[in-house]
């Protein structure tokens, strides 16, 4: 197809999308829990994706440059890379689809999509409205699979010479495996890997807003996102203001519950190992003398649900400082100094997001400039969106997605010498 077919047919997927939004929203909640305001979040997220890459596909330049020789001249194409293997995580079982696919199919690549094992349905129900939008058969193609089968049908994605490029988010331990197999057909990879997110709250800061933002950034799909808050740090001018707001703020304004309750905030995490895992967080802090500001154990809902819980008396030494927890567990370490947190906060060997709050302009440039992550806000505590470039440094992964950029990661440059003129 041409790039004004691609186009088209991204545009009526992503309209598509819009008239079935409720629908969709009520498949991701029916899949991993999340509330229902927060996955009709995600779906708008999620097809904001398609409508920008509808209008990449048609702005993809090459170049003429300049030759030394007078007989010659020099052009530069753009490709697409060819079949792109795109496998995708449970958090976000939509938005991670059309983020990577809107881009792939805009380039002209065709995909093999592999979902989480815990949410295919909305792999399947965006490859329904794919066929409605006029997208090609066999250009978008869903495989879903069991988790027995899932370390099985990775390693074929990754290792097919068809293949020509893979696109994962998902853990950092999973990554490394994923791109050993694709060494050996030196295969494009982009990898959106695990983070461990500081958030850094300076005396400076506007302690109301910085409270608002850890809300936001530490508790959204209780704590299951790739760049929500793992460490709050926190200047020791304000320490005990903050925790004192932020616990009032937790008890005040989050509801835990199923998902399809409208006043739930925070509905249950994906399975039990991931419940064992904040516990085992929590007890190791509490052991080495940490305290429970407010919740702290299994909701009494039971299953899946825990309390949103806020540590103080946190140090560097305990498991929740070290791990991504990827649960709604707030551990709050306190600092004396600029060049402390920024030491804290880089001592990670990962790098996906972090976010500080401060109003002086100075410190602004200087600690933006030395966090070593791929994506920084600046007194906001979320910072996704379809035009900024995703991804992060250090372990967290390689290349950058959405954004002008993100089709850059579907494409090869060829270079054109034409001759005898």
């Amino acid at each position: 197809l041409s790039s004004q077919e691609r186009s088209v047919r991204l545009r009526r997927w992503y309209e598509l999308m819009m008239e079935n939004k409720d629908e969709l929203a009520t498949i991701i909640t029916a899949e991993n829990g999340k509330p229902l305001k927060e996955a009709q979040g995600e779906i708008l997220y999620s097809a904001s994706f398609l409508e920008w890459f509808a209008e990449e596909a048609r702005r993809v330049y090459g170049d003429v440059i300049p030759a030394s020789a007078k007989d010659r001249r020099i052009l530069v194409l753009k490709q697409p890379v060819g079949v792109a293997a795109i496998i995708t995580p449970w958090n976000f079982p939509s938005a991670m689809i059309t983020r990577k696919v809107g881009a792939a199919l805009a380039a002209g690549c065709t995909v093999v999509v592999k979902p989480a094992e815990d949410t295919p349905l909305s792999a399947l129900a965006l490859g329904e409205l794919a066929n409605q939008a006029g997208i090609p058969a066999g250009v978008y193609n869903v495989v879903p699979c069991s988790r027995q089968q899932t370390p099985a049908v990775g390693e074929v994605l990754c290792t097919d010479p068809l293949v020509a490029k893979i696109s994962f988010t998902g853990s950092t331990a999973t990554g490394k495996i994923l791109l050993k197999h694709a060494a050996g057909t030196v295969k494009r990879v982009s990898m959106e890997l695990g983070g461990h997110a500081p958030f850094i709250v300076f005396d400076s800061a506007n302690v109301d807003r910085a409270v608002a933002g850890a809300l936001a950034s530490k508790y959204r799909n209780s704590g299951q996102t790739c760049v929500c808050t793992n460490r709050f740090l926190v200047q020791k001018g304000i320490h005990d203001k903050f925790v004192e707001k932020f616990a009032k703020a937790i008890e005040r304004e989050l509801h835990v519950g199923s998902g399809f309750d409208a006043k739930t905030t925070q509905g249950p995490l994906i399975n039990e190992k991931a419940v064992e895992k904040v516990e085992r967080h929590i007890n190791d802090a509490v052991s080495q003398g940490a305290s429970v500001v407010t919740g702290g154990k299994r909701h009494s809902l039971g299953k899946n649900f825990f309390e949103p819980t806020l540590l103080s008396n946190v140090t560097t030494k305990m498991l929740c400082t070290q791990e991504e927890t990827f649960g709604p567990l707030a551990p709050v370490i306190k600092f004396e100094t600029e060049a402390e947190a920024i030491a804290i906060a880089n001592a990670a060997n990962v790098g996906l997001a972090g976010y500080f709050y401060s109003q002086d302009p100075a410190q602004i440039w200087r600690v933006a400039e030395q966090l070593e992550v791929g994506m920084v806000g600046v007194n906001e505590g979320i910072v996704s969106s379809v035009e900024s470039p995703f991804g992060g440094v250090k372990q967290s992964g390689l290349g950058r997605e959405g954004s002008k950029y993100g089709i850059d990661e579907y494409l090869e440059i060829k270079y054109v010498c034409f001759g005898g003129l």
